[in-house]
């Protein structure tokens, strides 16, 4: 940095002695006149005099540790996955190794700090207001195109999905795009997990399927409140499109066309029995979809603040604050629309400064709308 400050003042000095102003010598460079003038001023060109720490941190990891946490992250069962899913999968199985802070810095000494997954990462979207603060309480589900192997047909998945726990609550393979099958699956899902009427909002993009009558019957009969994404605007639907994503590059995933609906449909059941029930998801405190919407996540994310707390205890120089924070959103925002509802404060923590008695899920706590009534004649269903 001094040999090319000293090369640019030079530059500029024998520009400014043929004529030039200093001004109009220094913008040529991207430079402006008071800069070159305070680096005259300064010793040395203002070069950094600072001398750096006298002796290494106490809680720097030695090179034999530091090349451990390098092979761990490498290795077959964490090379795609960040530091977040890596340090919670350890804590899981009562081990630590590093905290993630670290595993960035060794990752980025290394020239690895990269998306470690083969997708590209994932783009953040937003837009009409839905506050889950329990599971059964807001919903949202698409359909999505699975391969067959003719060319130009395709199955369809149809999949709901709870926006608080992120469990998928009905999947389903089928031949055809229809609402009056939504609708079925609908029924079905409702009568299986248990929700009570004028409970749910289910909230879909403006597709042909969500829009059908039958559909819309359905929801009006079962007392669930309907919600849109906005016409022409195709990341409203973040939730189902988010889980989407996960299904079609998690790495079991065919890289040929499905042979039969039966052999698609195999292929989502255990897809949503790994989904659901050994997913750690980032959202919620990556524990599993399973795990919170059964009420569990809290004693997990005690039992891994407690680890924490021990492994400070067994080594306090690696610690110069507190450990790393266990806890996960107690409300899930769908389509936030105001600053207010963003804030951490807001929308609360499931363990934070709460005893684990208060934070259980009330059931009937969503911000939702009244469902709406529409003009669609009660024999459609039949």
């Amino acid at each position: 940095m001094t040999q090319e400050r000293t090369a640019v003042v030079a530059l500029i000095n024998d520009a400014v002695k043929s004529g030039a102003r200093i001004e109009v010598a220094c913008a040529e460079l991207g430079l402006t006149a008071r800069t070159v003038q305070r680096w005259r001023r300064a010793p040395s060109l203002g070069a950094d005099a600072r001398k750096g720490p006298l002796r290494p941190p106490q809680q720097k990891l030695s090179q034999s540790e530091r090349t451990h946490v390098l092979e761990v992250m490498n290795s077959p069962m964490f090379r795609d996955k960040p530091p977040a899913q890596i340090v919670a999968c350890l804590a899981d199985d009562d081990q630590f190794i590093a905290s993630e802070s670290t595993m960035y810095r060794i990752l980025r000494s290394k020239n690895q700090l990269v998306h470690r997954h083969q997708s590209e990462p994932r783009k953040h979207t937003r837009p009409s207001e839905l506050i889950a603060s329990g599971p059964n309480q807001v919903w949202t589900w698409d359909i999505t195109y699975l391969p067959s192997h003719v060319r130009g047909k395709f199955f369809y998945l149809y999949l709901f999905v709870d926006i608080w726990s992120r469990r998928i609550m009905k999947a389903v393979v089928h031949e055809c795009e229809s609402g009056e099958v939504a609708a079925c699956l609908l029924r079905s899902a409702c009568r299986e997990n248990g929700v009570a009427t004028n409970e749910l909002n289910l909230h879909a993009d403006n597709g042909a399927p969500m829009k059908a009558a039958t559909m819309l019957a359905t929801m009006q009969e079962l007392g669930i409140a309907k919600s849109f994404s906005r016409p022409r605007v195709s990341d409203d639907n973040p939730f189902s499109e988010a889980l989407f994503r996960t299904l079609k590059y998690t790495p079991s995933y065919p890289r040929k066309p499905f042979v039969s609906v039966e052999a698609a449909w195999a292929w989502v059941e255990r897809f949503v029995s790994w989904y659901n029930g050994e997913h750690r998801h980032s959202g919620i405190g990556f524990v599993t979809p399973d795990e919170r919407h059964r009420s569990l996540d809290v004693e997990v994310l005690q039992r891994r603040r407690n680890l924490y707390e021990r492994a400070r205890a067994a080594n306090p120089r690696r610690w110069t604050g507190s450990t790393r924070a266990w806890d996960a959103p107690a409300r899930v925002i769908l389509n936030r629309q105001s600053r207010s509802t963003r804030a951490r404060a807001e929308t609360g923590l499931r363990c934070g400064g709460q005893s684990t008695t208060s934070i259980a899920p009330q059931m009937n706590a969503a911000v939702r709308v009244a469902p709406m009534r529409c003009d669609v004649s009660k024999a459609v269903l039949e």
